[in-house]
């Protein structure tokens, strides 16, 4: 019987032994690779893809403010981008294509050609899959198209053909993956589940070439055919957003509606976006608010939406705003935004209409903040981005002059109080201060009884013998110490509880005043008294003095009356900003807004402070103009009497008295920006442009302003550079966004100063070359003698070609230039006869330029960089060509390696791997795995 046992077992050996062959074909060999390779190496790297690609499904969150993708993936760029945000590195896609390259290197039979293991395809399968998701497309569409080629007739054929049109949709091949997705559902013959996932995966091709009727109705056999209610569930929601975008409001109903209905078959995020679409829709003119109200409380109030409240909010506020209630609107957005939640999108939202109710009841201000708040939540360099940034920077003014206006006011106002009203009101003040510090003493030391009660509760816990310190401290070093959360349970760390560090500070504050974090902060109240007086003082014995002066100064009505200006000058430098605020505040709601109201309210109050002299007919003008506005014909008539009385030949009374032709005089802004044009024509840019400043200051509130702000601006560009330039066009763009000057301005910020930027110095052959003689504005001696010696060697010359120039290059320096020049070696030459030969023999440095690079030099002003290194200005200015799309040059690749492809078998070329796709480049990056010992 033991003869017998040890004959079995060494048979078995010599068995096992020659099974692990994978070089001979036979039915022992193919079998035990067969199912080594299902049951040990796919199995464990098809556990890891799951436990990736669950993983993967957690961490995605999907964007309900767009129609949903088919795949739950979010492709982010590779690491080293210049993207803050990366693709992080898988360790489980990692470990399933190691367990699928070791399947084929390991398990393969390729014997004469042809592949003898049946679970090979599935290893590529694996491979190709675990590649995606990893997002190396490339390889993984190299995996998937070898089980095209070497296995045409595998059972995951159809699979492999739908998981290489994924590959190809996010290589941006969509137009390919229609086109071979169309072909496949033609071949499929059974409808099971493969034939669901493949018009999933057209209807998402569809959807991105914006074919959404060929998406609904591939969408629909999708959601037919599927056995998962997950994937059923988000086609039907994804079917919705679409009817929506469509605006085909019942077809909508009805598909949101089919996911109310799965109930629990269905995710819980679907069924609460599905139940809040179908209210985003509801009619609040005709619909039973009544009724509508009952089912969304119903919905609020569910404990299993409460993971959903920011969004049930925020939809609730999104129906009031439509509807004009922006009270109620209002109350949501912020509950919205007091929910805890990690959309940062949802946040902006809420920030952004609560920005635009404020904007457009014209509180400017309360608008800003919660610009800047929508700007902090949304992505940079998107196009929403840029939009809410500029309505910010257009409310830049209004928050600057509101702030300038309400601080004076109030200065003012308290300026003007007799001495017992003002005692009041800042006794009044002091009162309301100790009362919200008392408030904020009590909540702190409340909290600070909650927090020794927890502290008392947790030493109970840790130490098991009350009596005995040691015990408790080797309890606590054996367990050591963990900073508890402050959410949910009270921390028994003093620094880990908000509410007693808050206390902390009202206490320190109350005993130690406002100090600065230094060195000797105890010290630095009484430094100046000790170097004053010479003597040594023990600052800690007098603390105590000082703490109660701290303390007591903000309870003291001396402090606030010392704080208020004493000067006459100071006073009256008040009121000239106050005043211009106003004014200005006047005509940007007037002008930028249209808030005539406003503007009304704020030129009035201007004209009854006695404004100063230059302030006061513009402000009645642009008040006449606003009552005619308005239809306040009374008022609008007593205004235009009251400006021909006092200012009979102002601009603005021959205007009204229809006598423009008598305007014409030298005071006449009309006159003033024609006589500024006129230097500007001839090239006077160095007298003209301080004259701009005299001329805007005088005309303030002028309708032609914005036309003498652009003419100052290409002065600017012409003396300044473009940098300066962009920043002028920048500022008339923002000022005066209504004007037409103001949209030529936004108009040129967009077309011309980008091609401007992108100009570069370039070493291409020229045939215009030019010589460049720099001087500052003040050296006319240095200038006549070289004028001199320049005009007597273009005499001698005798040439038409050449001529002589002063041109302007900045503020305070010149060019003489020498034109004509054709190629860069005459230029050398004739600079060095100036320099060599005894008639001329000019010291000065001559710059030789061609002329394309003469002109980035003017328009840039940087000469300086020119000069750093003419010879390595090599590269020439590129040529701009649209770019072409990573997807398309994949395709280039796939067509060329195709036709090499068919090239070789119609040369009956024997060959194992075709190129591009063979099996060696799939397992280049796991050469580490070692080959099976025999």
């Amino acid at each position: 019987m033991k003869t017998s046992n040890k004959h079995i077992i060494v048979f078995g050996v010599l068995f096992t032994l020659l099974a692990c062959s994978t070089k001979r074909d036979n039915f022992a060999n193919r079998n035990f690779q067969a199912l080594n390779t299902k049951y040990n190496v796919l199995y464990n790297g098809g556990v890891a893809l799951d436990k990736g690609l669950t993983s993967l499904k957690t961490q995605y969150k999907d964007d309900y403010w767009d129609i949903l993708p088919i795949e739950r993936q979010q492709i982010l760029p590779l690491a080293g981008s210049d993207e803050t945000q990366t693709k992080p590195k898988s360790a489980d896609f990692d470990r399933a294509e190691e367990k699928a390259t070791k399947a084929i290197q390991r398990r393969s039979m390729n014997i004469d050609g042809s592949e003898r293991n049946p679970q090979i395809d599935e290893a590529y399968l694996m491979l190709g899959q675990a590649r995606y998701y990893d997002q190396r497309f490339i390889p993984a569409l190299e995996a998937f198209n070898y089980i095209l080629y070497k296995y045409p007739k595998s059972d995951k054929i159809y699979t492999a053909k739908i998981w290489r049109e994924k590959t190809n949709m996010r290589l941006e091949n969509d137009a390919l993956a229609v086109q071979n997705l169309t072909s496949l559902l033609k071949e499929i013959k059974l409808k099971d589940q493969v034939f669901s996932d493949a018009n999933a995966i057209l209807a998402q091709a569809y959807l991105k070439t914006d074919q959404r009727d060929s998406a609904i109705a591939k969408l629909k056999t999708a959601i037919k055919y599927s056995k998962r209610n997950e994937e059923k569930a988000r086609y039907r929601f994804i079917l919705g957003q679409i009817f929506e975008q469509k605006n085909q409001i019942d077809s909508s109903k009805v598909a949101f509606q089919s996911v109310i209905d799965m109930k629990r078959k269905s995710p819980r995020n679907y069924v609460v976006e599905s139940q809040l679409r179908l209210a985003g829709q509801f009619d609040f003119q005709t619909g039973d608010t009544v009724l509508f109200m009952k089912n969304y409380n119903k919905i609020m109030l569910d404990r299993e939406n409460r993971l959903f409240l920011d969004v049930i909010n925020h939809r609730l506020a999104l129906n009031y705003d439509k509807n004009k209630n922006n009270k109620l609107a209002k109350k949501f957005y912020n509950k919205s935004l007091r929910c805890q939640s990690d959309n940062e999108y949802l946040k902006a939202s809420n920030y952004r209409n609560l920005a635009s109710i404020y904007f457009y009841e014209a509180k400017y201000v309360n608008s800003g903040k919660y610009y800047d708040s929508t700007l902090v939540k949304l992505k940079p360099r998107t196009r929403e981005f840029n939009t809410i940034k500029k309505k910010r920077e257009n409310l830049d003014d209004v928050i600057k002059y509101e702030g300038i206006a309400q601080n004076n006011d109030s200065i003012l106002n308290l300026l003007s109080m007799s001495d017992s009203q003002r005692n009041t009101f800042f006794e009044n003040y002091i009162t309301k201060l100790k009362k919200e510090e008392e408030i904020q003493k009590k909540l702190a030391e409340k909290t600070k009884i909650i927090a020794d009660n927890a502290t008392v509760k947790s030493d109970l816990s840790v130490t098991s013998d009350q009596n005995s310190s040691v015990a408790k401290d080797q309890n606590y070093t054996q367990k050591g110490f963990t900073p508890q959360s402050s959410i949910g349970n009270q921390s028994s760390f003093y620094f880990y509880n908000p509410q007693t560090v808050a206390f902390g500070r009202i206490e320190f504050r109350k005993n130690w005043g406002d100090r600065k974090l230094k060195e000797n902060w105890r010290n630095s109240v009484l430094a100046s008294n000790d170097e004053n007086s010479g003597q040594n003082i023990d600052v800690a014995d007098n603390s105590d003095a000082n703490l109660v002066k701290s303390e007591n100064e903000k309870y003291s009505i001396k402090y606030y009356i010392e704080k208020l200006p004493k000067k006459q000058e100071e006073i009256d430098k008040l009121k000239l900003d106050r005043n211009f605020a106003y004014f200005q505040l006047g005509t940007i709601y007037k002008e930028k807004f249209l808030e005539y109201k406003l503007a009304q309210t704020k030129l009035e109050a201007l004209l009854n402070l006695n404004p100063e002299e230059r302030l006061v007919l513009p402000a009645m003008y642009n008040l006449f103009k606003i009552y005619e506005i308005t239809n306040q014909s009374e008022k609008a008539i007593t205004m235009k009497n009251a400006i021909i009385a006092k200012y009979p030949s102002s601009r603005y009374a021959q205007i009204l008295q229809n006598k423009i032709e008598i305007a014409a005089s030298n005071g006449a802004p009309d006159v003033a920006y024609l006589n500024l044009f006129q230097q500007y024509n001839i090239g006077n840019y160095r007298q003209v442009l301080p004259e701009f400043d005299k001329a805007i200051e005088q005309f303030t509130g002028d309708e032609i302003i914005p036309k003498i702000e652009i003419l100052k601006a290409n002065v600017i560009g012409k003396t300044k550079g473009l940098a300066e330039f962009k920043k002028a066009l920048n500022y008339v763009s923002l000022t005066y966004p209504n004007a037409s000057e103001g949209k030529r301005a936004e108009e040129m910020l967009g077309k011309d100063i980008p091609s401007m930027e992108a100009l570069q110095f370039n070493s291409e052959k020229s045939l215009s070359w030019k010589m460049l003689y720099k001087f500052q504005e003040d050296e006319a001696k240095t200038l006549k003698p070289l004028q001199e010696k320049l005009n007597k060697f273009l005499k001698e010359r005798n040439s038409q070609r050449l001529f002589m120039t002063f041109d302007l290059y900045t503020l305070d320096s010149n060019f003489v230039v020498i034109h004509g020049l054709v190629s860069e070696q005459e230029a050398k030459d004739i600079n060095s006869i100036l320099k060599e030969y005894k008639v001329y023999l000019i010291k000065e440095p001559a710059i030789i330029i061609s002329s394309s690079n003469y002109k980035i030099v003017q328009i840039k002003k940087n000469i300086e960089e020119y000069l750093a290194d003419p010879n390595k200005v090599a590269t020439p200015a590129p040529i701009i060509i649209p770019p072409v799309s990573k997807g398309q040059q994949i395709l280039l690749k796939e067509i060329e390696a195709e036709k090499k492809l068919n090239e070789r078998i119609k040369n009956n070329q024997k060959s194992i791997n075709p190129p591009g796709f063979s099996a060696e480049p799939a397992m280049e990056l796991k050469k580490d795995v070692t080959k099976p010992k025999k």
